[in-house]
């Protein structure tokens, strides 16, 4: 069996930058043990997988599948659009783990209709977890989990910058991953963030569409407005729009460029 596959850069505008995303359609879906070792030969973050019959869409980390991807579902409206399955103006639906997800296709930008997130905080801080992330106690100005994972505020752009993590020793504590975010220094952002994930393989997630929708959930509250502008500050870096809409779910908005398609033999 032949399968179409592609690589797509996510949230960016320029090859090699942005969050690379595998991404494979079929016109019936694959079964979960293909899709891992899929995942697991293109050895990005994440691998998206559609089936056109049923509109199924579905992601995989080379170890796990996951709920959500907003890199990967971008990716995914992106090819569409570029085979012309789609076109702009087009609003598509993915039946996903997380409900059904709409992609809003625009000339040069995707829409991305995604869920909203609760965050509870705790005043009391995991400090194995600072320790291991290089960030002092002082600097935390918010801690909150959501969906599992660790959202921690911190006082300044230029500390959230200099973050060099220990991975070896977050891997030695329970997790599934920690975003870590702070006030943009610059006028033309709103906030900035980083996500480390090294418990599903991934240290580094170069830019995480999903943790989007908590940070728009975060800053809204935070800044008293419901549109941001938003980088994530790893070395590929990347740009996504992001806006808390009425009903509460949240859009995230970007680009996407395609680096490699081929064909995969299995």
């Amino acid at each position: 069996m032949d399968l179409n596959i592609y690589q797509v850069d996510s949230f960016t505008s320029e090859a090699f930058k942005g969050n690379p995303a595998g991404v494979c359609i079929s016109e019936n879906g694959l079964t979960e043990a293909l899709m891992l070792s899929i995942a697991e030969e293109m050895a990005v973050s994440e691998t998206a997988f559609l089936s056109l019959s049923d509109m199924r869409l579905r992601w995989f980390t080379p170890q796990v599948e996951v709920a959500l991807c907003g890199h990967g579902t971008l990716a995914v409206a992106h090819i569409l659009k570029e085979i012309g399955a789609a076109k702009a103006g087009e609003c598509i639906e993915f039946n996903t783990l997380s409900g059904v997800l709409s992609a809003k296709l625009q000339d040069s930008t995707i829409e991305l209709d995604f869920p909203s997130t609760t965050i509870s905080f705790n005043s009391i801080k995991n400090k194995a977890l600072l320790t291991c992330l290089g960030i002092n106690e002082r600097e935390v100005i918010s801690f909150g989990i959501f969906d599992s994972k660790e959202l921690i505020e911190i006082e300044s752009e230029e500390a959230l910058l200099a973050l060099s993590p220990n991975f070896d020793g977050l891997k030695q504590l329970s997790g599934r991953g920690v975003l870590i975010t702070a006030k943009s220094s610059s006028e033309q952002l709103d906030f900035v963030s980083r996500y480390f994930a090294p418990w599903v393989g991934n240290n580094e997630d170069p830019v995480t569409g999903s943790a989007h929708c908590a940070l728009t959930v975060y800053w809204a509250e935070k800044l008293k407005k419901s549109t941001f502008n938003a980088y994530q500050a790893s070395s590929r870096g990347g740009y996504i729009g992001t806006e808390l809409l009425s009903n509460g779910r949240i859009k995230l908005i970007g680009s996407a460029v395609t680096t490699i398609k081929g064909q995969m033999f299995v």
